[in-house]
């Protein structure tokens, strides 16, 4: 079973999505942080509204629980259109694609989720649908064979991925518009905490309690808002209602949930380098093992973050702890073995 993880911006239960659809801006003056993105989108909105024309296709790209698809859906609503939501993955077929393309009316926007994990056979009927607004698709075989178009709406396509690197340059470059969507600031994460906690109508949070959830939310809107339910629920139930800083640290450390956002999988990750493989270097796949844990797991969801705040550094000869990230777990890495100078080579052949 997988370890849950309260501090992880990978998505939620479509219980708890939903909860997070719920406190969601609807318009661009609503949206907090990302000022340049903002400014961008805004600007081409006006520009589309006035010509009565539909986006240009929008690709978004940036770590998960940064927002991508609430902005598809502020962007639909600034369009007084509709939000079709699906992910590269559910597009298994053709036949997929055009029955999602088939239902769009004019200017509506079809949000695709992991668009870099779009199997091939169902991008190659993407690229006329973007380019023309119709599609290709061929039926029957042999020697029966005919091509049917069938055409499609003007809509809206934005796609949102955390690996940009993995699109294929023929689908990367047909879209007009392509952002990167960066961390937060703690300003940010807690103008968003406090809109968060007027909707959800609980006991007022001060404001240094926000500002030690934003403090520990990796600058992630997804983790923010995570992070204030729990303590929400902690208040309730163990503090009467008291939403203070001194609840936080109380409902945060029962969560495992350190003053930099860390929790017991990433300090067992800083130990386990530190203490087993003397700081390191150290391949992943020895750490996965040492910790019984799966290596892509480690690669994917705990090293990202510690590499951001430079806890952990990369190096050819595998991970390093660094100093700060070694203090901060209270590690004392052993010294690495000094290589060997090489041998002086007039020696070698010295009788």
């Amino acid at each position: 079973m997988a370890r849950e993880r309260v501090v992880s911006a990978q998505s939620e239960p479509p219980e708890a999505e939903a909860a997070n659809h719920a406190l969601r801006p609807l318009r661009m003056a609503e949206y907090v942080g990302q000022p340049r993105l903002r400014e961008r989108l805004q600007i081409a909105l006006e520009a589309v509204r006035g010509r009565s024309e539909p986006m240009e296709h929008v690709l978004l790209h940036g770590p998960p629980g940064l927002g991508k698809t609430t902005l598809a859906h502020v962007i639909a609503n600034e369009m007084a259109t509709r939000a079709h939501v699906t992910s590269g993955p559910a597009l298994t077929r053709a036949g997929d694609l055009v029955g999602m393309l088939s239902r769009l009316e004019e200017r509506d926007v079809l949000f695709i989720d992991e668009i870099h994990r779009l199997p091939a056979a169902v991008e190659e009927y993407i690229y006329p649908a973007m380019e023309d607004f119709k599609i290709d698709f061929t039926v029957e075989s042999g020697q029966h064979a005919r091509t049917v178009t069938l055409g499609v709406k003007p809509f809206t396509l934005i796609g949102a991925t955390t690996r940009p690197g993995l699109l294929t340059h023929a689908l990367r470059t047909r879209f007009g518009i392509a952002q990167h969507v960066s961390f937060y600031d703690e300003a940010e994460l807690q103008a968003i905490l406090g809109r968060a906690a007027t909707m959800l109508v609980m006991a007022r949070p001060t404001a240094d309690a926000l500002a030690v959830i934003a403090a520990r939310s990796r600058g992630t809107p997804r983790v923010a808002l995570r992070l204030l339910r729990r303590v929400r629920d902690f208040a309730e139930v163990r503090c009467g209602g008291r939403f203070d800083r001194s609840t936080v640290d109380e409902a945060l450390a029962l969560e495992g949930v350190d003053a930099m956002g860390l929790d017991e999988l990433d300090r067992a990750y800083l130990r386990t380098l530190g203490t087993v493989y003397g700081g390191g270097p150290a391949g992943i796949e020895a750490i996965a093992a040492s910790m019984g844990e799966d290596g892509g797991t480690l690669e994917d969801v705990v090293e990202p973050f510690l590499l951001q705040i430079g806890f952990v550094a990369r190096t050819r000869q595998g991970r390093c702890v660094t100093q700060t990230g070694a203090t901060h777990c209270g590690v004392a890495c052993g010294v690495m073995p000094a290589a060997e100078p090489a041998p002086d080579s007039a020696r070698l052949f010295e009788d």
